[in-house]
């Protein structure tokens, strides 16, 4: 797989994100994809030829082969990777649309696409939640299918067409144990990152809404204000204000829905 350009696609999310997403996509590609594609990958290349077990019965060998590896763990990270930096593809298209939107609106409908404001928000807050979750899940399945994260030196089988119970051995165990820890520490890192920046989206979006609010207590106030002193204002006119006022607070603070 050409690593590489799926980099270039994803590091286009960068401009967009916070301190914490860039962390996160530094912690990807430099901990991760590059350790995968440069060392986890030639680790792993020998695990099912050098997979010994002490019998010359046919097809016992490769029976308990499956049984330990039920999956391989470079084609397990493969997919964890995809499925890691796909959802930051979400926010990059949605700009993309509403740069589109611009250019067809004649720049009418956007003043800044890539800030994240209405939908935006929710994409890159859908996308955060995602990458989180797929981590979290893969996580979960690697811990499941090898009963934690252990690679045994010796491993027992009894499965058919094994004519008793044999040893089986892999390659290198230590080696690709140190691999698979690696792999596991950066994983929940970055679930760490993305939980750290989903923290601060949300309580940075809750304190712009609390100055909103504030904002439009104080205003609502001098407008009180103002009509006591000035009789002739009426209350008619004094809600029109404050209803003027709460929409143009929404619209600045939201912005569109797309």
């Amino acid at each position: 797989m050409n690593w590489s350009a799926l980099q270039i696609l994803v590091s286009g999310v960068n401009k967009y994100s916070t301190a914490f997403g860039r962390v996160w996509l530094s912690i990807v590609f430099v901990f991760r994809v590059l350790v995968f594609v440069v060392a986890a990958q030639r680790v792993w290349g020998d695990e099912s030829k050098d997979f010994v077990c002490n019998t010359a019965q046919p097809g016992c060998t490769n029976v308990c082969y499956d049984a330990i590896f039920p999956i391989s763990h470079i084609r397990l990270w493969a997919l964890q990777l995809i499925f890691v930096t796909c959802p930051s593809m979400m926010v990059t298209c949605h700009v993309k649309y509403r740069e589109n939107e611009n250019l067809r609106k004649r720049g009418r409908t956007y003043a800044n696409p890539g800030k994240k404001r209405g939908g935006l928000w929710w994409t890159y807050l859908v996308s955060l939640i995602l990458k989180a979750g797929f981590d979290a899940a893969f996580l979960y399945i690697l811990h499941h299918l090898y009963n934690g994260f252990d690679l045994p030196r010796l491993s027992k089988c009894s499965l058919e067409p094994c004519p008793n119970t044999v040893d089986c051995y892999i390659s290198r165990p230590s080696e690709k144990k140190i691999f698979t820890m690696f792999m596991v520490v950066s994983s929940a890192v970055c679930i760490l990152m993305c939980i750290c920046e989903i923290i601060y989206f949300t309580c940075k979006r809750v304190r712009k809404s609390y100055r909103r609010v504030l904002e439009l207590s104080s205003d609502t106030r001098s407008e009180v204000k103002s009509t006591r002193g000035d009789p002739t204002t009426s209350i008619m006119e004094l809600n029109n204000k404050i209803v003027e006022r709460k929409n143009k607070l929404c619209e600045n603070g939201n912005g569109s829905v797309h």
